[in-house]
């Protein structure tokens, strides 16, 4: 518990981080706008619920291999698909990359600051 707990800091932190560099708040406002449009095609194209089209228009474009039970059928569905999912995939990877980033550096800053404190405590206690 404790180590998700110190994982879902660190990724806040790093959400927090990134969102003050205008690069990422670019990227996350195009990556907001692609799964909007996806699931507002997938909610008229499809007939989905709001739910299914939102879900189907996120776990797409994570490259984990999730099965969502849900798939486009007509052949405008499918070309819209493909589409989607060459740009929404890249622009979903380079966001992760820059938020897996901002986390990594925050991680090391932790460190950096434990070490100097570890050396002003060894000092402290020479004196």
């Amino acid at each position: 518990m404790l180590s998700f707990i110190l994982s879902a800091k660190r990724l806040l932190v790093g959400m927090w981080r990134s969102f003050k560099r205008p690069q990422f708040l670019s990227l996350f406002t195009t990556l907001f706008f692609i799964i909007f449009s996806g699931t507002m095609f997938y909610k008229g194209a499809e007939g989905w619920y709001w739910l299914d089209a939102m879900y189907f228009s996120v776990v797409s474009l994570i490259p984990t291999g999730i099965e969502t039970g849900l798939y486009p059928t007509s052949h405008f569905s499918k070309i819209f698909t493909m589409i989607y999912l060459i740009v929404g995939t890249g622009v979903m990877f380079i966001t992760l990359l820059m938020l897996g980033r901002s986390i990594v550096d925050f991680s090391i800053e932790e460190e950096k600051k434990e070490q100097a404190k570890k050396v002003l405590g060894i000092n402290k206690a020479d004196q």
